[in-house]
């Protein structure tokens, strides 16, 4: 043996975009490069970017294989250092060209630790050891794999077990996966939508709000809300007669009743109507004053919620709300998704009135910034604050065991910082 090691220097082409997005299987793919060249894994680390790229590196007794791939490219760059002669980097190297499917690849070997430029030390392993390794100084095997959900300025991070569902939908990729710090958690083309842990923050607050501010409801209709979190707080409130749900994708209902059952529970209710279609016709081919709340659960304003984000749509909204309907929509991060969030007002005091326009806040920990906004429109004398009975929010609260709402959170809500407080009236 002339050198300590071995390293190879690895690009993949042509490869299968949905293999190099997908972290799980890269995950599984490196650590069975690994084994089938007879290394021994110590550790494995993996993040997925949102929405493209995995990087990884699986560290094993006798070096590491590392990974970064570019599925928009079909791209991967590959990293095989292995130590001794026990382990062939050329195995790890023709495994993973075919789990990539690629159509070709390239890879410049380098010899690592000439051994004729080293002289051996002497030194007492015991001084040595940490708490990564046994008494006797063998490796102790761990995972992380990661999912990432950033932009160009920030990002968010958590450590997951593995994908529990993955389907390309006719709109969007709808993803679940179970992550070690809050639970199951559902993902749209690669963004955080809810997750079992804080859940019941966005779903508290956009449903019981309107609900309980609102003169006497009777019907109500859902835009959005696949995961089924705000119709099972709507079905809450014995006083409507029918919830409405509509929701454009039947993957999302089919992933969250699957491994999200505690959010999706509402959704084989007989006194909820619900309806995969697209929530942009369904509101036009309403009748006029035909329901007294609305509530948009929609995703950011990309993709298949796109269209709901327009003063057409709002204006819909506006003719289908009874004479004191009351419409909620989530209305973005006021720190994060700036301009956006100054638009949404605009939009709807345009139509519904200055004074009848209302923002409130609430903190979910796993959308960007965890500052996140909701907006009360009136389309008559309903009002968030004035009139309101805090007595009547107490005892439902407490009756229904909620976990973020109740009748200080409800008040406390419309307290907004001075600095939103100028964006909605710029």
């Amino acid at each position: 043996m002339a050198s300590l090691g071995r390293h190879i220097i690895v690009e993949y082409y042509d490869c299968s975009p949905e293999t190099l997005n997908d972290v799980t299987r890269i995950q599984e793919s490196m650590e069975g490069a690994a084994n089938k060249a007879g290394a021994t894994i110590i550790n494995s680390t993996f993040h997925h970017f949102s929405p493209y790229g995995v990087s990884g590196v699986v560290v094993i007794e006798e070096s590491h294989l590392a990974i970064h791939t570019w599925p928009e490219y079909g791209y991967a760059s590959v990293d095989l250092f292995t130590c001794g002669e026990s382990v062939d980097p050329w195995i790890s190297y023709q495994f993973l060209k075919e789990a990539f499917e690629a159509a070709h690849g390239s890879a410049v070997e380098l010899k690592r630790g000439e051994l004729a430029l080293l002289t051996r030390k002497d030194f007492d392993i015991k001084q040595l050891r940490d708490d990564k390794s046994t008494e006797v100084g063998d490796p102790i095997r761990t995972k992380d794999v990661w999912f990432t959900e950033r932009d160009d300025k920030i990002a968010l991070s958590m450590k997951h077990n593995g994908k529990l569902y993955d389907e390309q939908s006719d709109f969007q990729r709808v993803e679940v996966y179970n992550t070690q710090a809050y639970g199951n958690m559902l993902t749209l083309d690669g963004m955080v939508m809810t997750t079992e842990k804080d859940e019941y923050v966005y779903h508290e607050m956009i449903t019981h709000v309107p609900t309980l501010t609102h003169p006497n409801p009777k019907r109500a209709l859902i835009i959005g809300g696949g995961d089924g979190g705000t119709a099972r707080e709507m079905l809450k409130h014995e006083s409507l007669e029918e919830v409405v749900m509509v929701e454009i994708d039947d993957k999302v209902i089919e992933a969250c009743k699957l491994h999200l059952p505690r959010i999706a529970s509402a959704l084989d209710n007989p006194k909820l109507n619900l309806i995969v279609d697209d929530g942009i016709k369904y509101v036009k081919d309403a009748a006029d004053g035909s329901f007294d709340i609305v509530i948009v659960d929609s995703t950011d304003p990309v993709g298949p919620a796109e269209g709901l984000f327009s003063v057409a749509f709002y204006k819909e909204v506006y003719r289908i709300l009874s004479p004191d309907g009351v419409m909620i929509t989530q209305s973005e991060s006021p720190r994060f998704n700036n301009k956006v969030f100054k638009e949404i007002y605009q939009v709807y005091r345009s139509i519904f009135g200055v004074n009848n326009v209302h923002c409130y806040l609430a903190y979910i920990p796993t959308y960007p910034t965890g500052m996140w906004s909701f907006s009360y429109s009136s389309k008559g004398n309903a009002h968030p604050i004035e009139g309101f009975d805090l007595e009547k929010s107490k005892a439902f609260a407490e009756a229904n065991d909620l976990s973020y709402y109740n009748e200080q959170i409800h008040t406390s809500a419309f307290a907004l910082p001075n600095f939103v407080k100028k964006m909605i009236n710029q």
